[in-house]
């Protein structure tokens, strides 16, 4: 009988342990996502992207010139959307990476 408690109530526990992790992970992946889609929107509205992507080098040594020199003669909320849409997906790969450690060590 002790073992079936334990047992059960080894599961009950790793149940709220999940439960806890899944509300602080799917909040702040949920904000994340939220905020890396408005900054990519925003970035769509300032920039005729396909024009960007357009002029890019063939070069794969030019490429990373060509993307700064873009970044820094483009206007300053262009590179506020750029920079925050950068921050919110590292955050967001982040999370990801935190909740399949958690996942998986289990």
């Amino acid at each position: 009988m002790d073992d079936t408690h334990t047992d059960i109530e080894r599961i009950v526990m790793r149940r709220v342990h999940l439960i806890r992790i899944l509300q602080l992970v799917i909040s702040t992946v949920v904000l994340a996502i939220l905020t890396s889609g408005v900054a990519l929107w925003g970035i769509g509205k300032e920039v005729w992207v396909a024009n960007v992507f357009q002029n890019a080098p063939t070069t794969i040594l030019d490429i990373p010139r060509f993307y700064f020199e873009a970044f820094t003669h483009t206007r300053f909320i262009v590179q506020v959307l750029t920079i925050l849409t950068l921050v919110s997906l590292l955050f967001l790969t982040r999370e990801v990476v935190r909740l399949a450690i958690i996942t998986f060590r289990r």
